[in-house]
């Protein structure tokens, strides 16, 4: 691939939880990280655990760590400041959403391949669906004219609006907050408006479908950062394979995120 990538070291370390922040639904977690790679790029992925209390034991699940887009990366003199956010829906998650500050949050990344640049002439629409917002807080720092179109199943996931800058366009399945309806509703009407755009999305698998066919429908270049188990980050146990026009392609050394014209249509 001819992307540009940031090379993490092959080793896990540990960076020191600097804070954690309920929002509604989601947490996000704030780390130190004093010897990782300053320059992740939006779209990139870390492979986390904590310190403690992950699989140590016979009855300590989980086993595998899981891979988490970062929402934040700030330089620091000495270290980056990493944050994730994430909702506590399973082992991984609960155990992750457990940690508090000073605990040891253990990471391996950045890893994968992140967003590009918009194509020469359009604007940038950045499309998240629940969680997949995370990938977009970043990259809404390097393209801060952006529009911004988020969907959220409920007030309490949609308490992650309020961090993005500027006034994001909302949608909520119950109606609750902003328009009740799909976040690829209020893409179709931002294309139909003016299609000289490029779109950058992350989000559940129906969702990102949707954003595929609305932007192939108007030869819209998009970008889809995709979520897929991935058990190591490092191509090796081919876990996180999706078929492309190029034949099957492992998200975690060639993705997470990938041109949406490159991909396999859903049946």
């Amino acid at each position: 691939m001819s992307e540009p990538r940031t090379l993490a070291p092959p080793e896990r370390r540990v960076a020191a939880v600097s804070g954690v922040e309920r929002l509604g639904a989601y947490h996000l977690i704030t780390a130190h990280d004093v010897s990782g790679p300053r320059n992740p790029r939006p779209g990139q992925f870390y492979m986390l655990a904590t310190q403690e209390c992950w699989g140590g034991g016979g009855d300590e699940r989980p086993y595998l760590p899981r891979a988490f887009s970062y929402a934040r990366a700030h330089v620091e003199p000495d270290g980056v400041a990493l944050g994730f956010l994430l909702e506590a829906i399973g082992p991984g998650t609960e155990r992750l959403a457990m940690v508090r500050p000073d605990d040891g949050l253990a990471l391996v990344g950045p890893l994968g391949i992140g967003f590009r640049e918009p194509a020469e002439g359009t604007r940038a629409l950045l499309v998240a669906g629940g969680i997949g917002a995370a990938p977009l807080l970043c990259l809404q720092e390097e393209l801060p004219d952006a529009t911004v179109l988020l969907g959220f199943r409920s007030a309490a996931h949609a308490q992650a609006a309020a961090l993005f800058s500027g006034a994001p366009q909302v949608a909520t399945d119950d109606g609750s907050v902003g328009r009740q309806g799909l976040v690829s509703e209020l893409l179709a009407a931002e294309l139909d408006s003016d299609p000289r755009a490029t779109v950058f999305a992350c989000g559940p698998p129906a969702m990102l479908e949707a954003v595929r066919a609305l932007c192939a429908e108007r030869s819209v270049p998009a970008q889809l950062a995709l979520e897929s188990g991935m058990a190591c980050g490092f191509g090796a146990c081919f876990g996180c394979v999706v078929p492309t026009t190029d034949g099957y392609v492992r998200l975690c050394v060639d993705g997470p995120v990938l041109d949406a014209d490159h991909l396999e249509r859903a049946p």
